[in-house]
């Protein structure tokens, strides 16, 4: 967003202190929000937060906490991870450093890479981090067709950084939207990597205390990878059967692996599925080939193990179950006052874990199929979409020409899609798409071709 539109819509400052956000000359965000998405605020465990929200999906923002993004709940299901031994409470970084502990909350924030003690060019990680764990100032950029919120993040003199969040949704879709720029407050140039952590819960939802055993992250594999394997096991176990190519995908299995795993990913999105709930959430980045991308991975992933949970009886102190879906940026050197910004966009769908591959309109679990005879197609496959809106079936002769289209189903992105359609095809048609047109009538791009598979007349 450019500074004139930020300075045309920003409202004032919230009480950084509260964590509240004011509305200047208005009793009720309710009363002056379009009926598309709303900004309030609300307590959450505890916690002073900022909800976005729209039809589709509801953001819950805890500005003191680092900045975090700390639940998203789509429909009934909330993907993130929130730390029930530390739910309503605050630990300043100083008192962390105190410590030498790091309160993990969980939910979604931005760190530095690389990490690591070796040197200054190295973030020695959160325990004491004012980036992670510091108070962020809020402030609402748009409450219009899109409802934006910037949270402000407190310099932090060990990296020379600044970071400023914002995050943002539409009025009639589930798409997330981040834009995450970190600022060189230094007086001489720093290098540094920005990077998202999102920490998704991998507990059973069926039972309490116990792990989710159908819980995935998937990231397209790299076919000239730079690793053995096309990952590389950095922490936990080289040899987890957790970590698996199939198909052209990176797989990591929550329940078989423990530790952190890089890819070198330049597929541009990872997803984490929830099998058992069919709850799939897929995080979109943009990837730079010439890039030096630090310990060349795009993408990380972190899963707890079974050495971090609790046995039931211990109340006092449950169980942990998450996984980590990372996303880098490239190394960016900036000169004092240089920033660079991270785009990165979450869409959350309905898909079980026999997802095989992600499009812009959506994900793929039984790809299409089309079989039939003497004009009359049979269309079949199962899909999770990002956009509510009409499917749309496109017929192609050999030649490669469009020669008509049909109308499909309605589909929204809280439901699964299982396509089983007949349809009257015009003569010649060797080979159909399925694309997604929105309530607005844009075309969101295919979830599928298929060359038609004939079939003998009765």
């Amino acid at each position: 967003m450019g500074t004139r539109s930020i300075h045309q819509t920003c409202i004032t400052l919230f009480a950084l202190a509260c964590g509240l956000v004011t509305f200047a000359g208005h009793t009720s965000t309710k009363q002056s929000s379009p009926p598309g998405c709303q900004i309030e605020n609300k307590d959450y465990h505890g916690w002073k937060a900022v909800q976005v929200s729209n039809a589709w999906v509801t953001l819950t923002i805890v500005p003191q906490l680092g900045g975090r993004l700390m639940q998203v709940t789509f429909g009934d299901h909330d993907y993130l991870w929130v730390n029930e031994q530390l739910k309503g409470q605050y630990f300043a970084p100083d008192v962390s450093a105190a410590q030498k502990r790091w309160f993990n909350y969980g939910g979604d924030k931005i760190w530095p890479m690389p990490e690591g003690s070796s040197d200054e060019q190295h973030w020695p990680g959160a325990v004491g981090s004012r980036l992670d764990a510091g108070a962020y100032a809020a402030e609402i950029l748009s409450r219009d067709t899109t409802c934006a919120v910037r949270l402000v993040g407190p310099p932090d003199p060990f990296i020379g950084q600044q970071y400023t969040r914002d995050i943002s949704i539409g009025a009639d879709s589930p798409v997330i939207t981040f834009r995450a720029v970190m600022k060189n407050i230094s007086g001489y140039p720093r290098t540094w990597s920005e990077q998202s952590v999102s920490q998704y819960n991998t507990e059973d939802a069926k039972n309490r205390g116990e792990p989710n055993p159908d819980f995935w992250g998937l990231t397209p594999a790299h076919t000239q990878s730079v690793y053995l394997n096309s990952y590389h096991v950095r922490t936990g176990g080289a040899s987890s059967p957790g970590y698996s190519v199939r198909d052209g995908l990176f797989t990591v299995h929550a329940i078989d692996a423990g530790g952190e795993v890089w890819v070198d990913s330049p597929a541009e999105w990872l997803a984490v599925v929830d099998g058992a709930t069919r709850y799939t959430m897929v995080e979109r980045f943009r990837y730079q080939r010439d890039a030096e991308y630090p310990g060349k991975a795009t993408v990380i992933f972190y899963t707890t193990s079974s050495r971090d949970a609790q046995p039931a009886t211990q109340a006092s102190r449950p169980s942990i179950f998450y996984m980590e879906a990372e996303i880098n940026s490239p190394m960016v050197r900036l000169d004092p006052d240089g920033i660079y910004a991270m785009d990165t966009q979450w869409f959350p769908t309905r898909m079980g874990s026999d997802l095989k591959t992600v499009t812009y309109a959506g994900v793929i679990g039984r790809p299409l199929n089309a079989a039939g005879a003497s004009g009359a197609l049979t269309l079949t496959g199962s899909f999770g979409v990002f956009f509510a809106g009409q499917l749309q079936v496109r017929f192609y002769d050999k030649e490669g020409a469009g020669v008509g289209t049909q109308p499909g189903q309605d589909v929204r992105p809280t439901e699964l899609v299982a396509l089983q359609q007949t349809v009257q095809a015009p003569a010649g048609t060797t080979r159909v798409s399925l694309h997604l047109i929105d309530r607005q009538g844009s075309d969101r791009g295919p979830l599928g071709e298929a060359a038609v598979i004939p079939q003998p007349s009765r």
